[in-house]
Parts: structure tokens; C-alpha cells; sequence
């Protein structure tokens, strides 16, 4: 069973930076999808952002459209680790941040994850 546990999260202010990460267990599969969604009090959970891992679509990113410009979604295949790069943070980004993760291929076309961390909270003070 994979396990991912996210860390990084921080009190900060408006405009600040923080850097999230993600650590994975193990990777089963060098095909994969792994994620970064958010919950805030009240609202539904969140895509935040996306990566694949190895394939034709190796490396490839999509974010929320609130998130554009400012956040960035990278990972180190060596270290098992996903980060999740946010810049000019808004009061609307506190929430929690989970990390998730889907291996195989038929998760990657089929945009699923089936690993979920405990998530990390993110508070952005105006």
C-alpha cells in the first residue's frame, strides 16, 4: 500500500510564497499521476494541479484556472517527492492541500487517484 504525506504548510501573507511537499512511499508503477487538491471550510475539495510520470505524456502539467501563473506543480522521480511551488498567495488559497496519487497507465488516462495524503494546512492572512 502506497502512502503520501504532504508537508510544507504554513501560516503566511498575502503575496507570500510557500512550498508544498509531497513524499510517496514507493512508486509501483513509472507510469503515474500524482496531484495536488485543496479543501477549504464549507466548499467542496478541489483540483489545485496535476503531473504524469513516465509515457508519451511524461511531465505533463494542468492546473486549476485560479491557480494559473501563480502555482507550479514539479516532482523528483529519484526522491519519490512532489512539490507544489505557490507564489503570490491569496487569502481564497487557505485551505488543505492533500497530495494524491494514481500508478499504472489506466490511471493516467483516466485522470485517477487512488492515494490519498493527510493533507497540510495553508493559511494566507490579508
Amino acid at each position: 500500500q502506497v502512502q503520501v504525506v504532504e508537508s510544507g504548510g504554513a501560516l503566511v501573507q498575502a503575496g507570500g510564497s510557500l512550498r508544498l511537499l509531497c513524499v510517496a512511499s514507493e512508486r509501483p508503477s513509472s507510469y503515474y499521476i500524482m496531484g495536488w487538491f485543496r479543501q477549504a471550510p464549507g466548499k467542496e475539495r478541489e483540483f489545485v494541479a496535476k503531473i504524469t510520470g513516465a509515457g508519451a505524456s511524461a511531465g505533463n502539467t494542468g492546473y486549476a484556472d485560479s491557480v494559473k501563473g501563480r502555482f507550479t506543480i514539479s516532482r523528483d522521480n529519484a526522491k519519490n517527492t512532489l512539490y507544489l511551488q505557490m507564489n503570490s498567495l491569496k487569502p481564497e488559497d487557505t485551505a488543505v492541500y492533500y497530495c494524491a496519487a494514481g500508478f499504472g497507465a489506466g490511471k493516467v488516462i483516466r485522470d485517477e487517484y487512488d492515494y490519498w495524503g493527510p493533507g497540510t494546512q495553508v493559511t494566507v492572512s490579508s
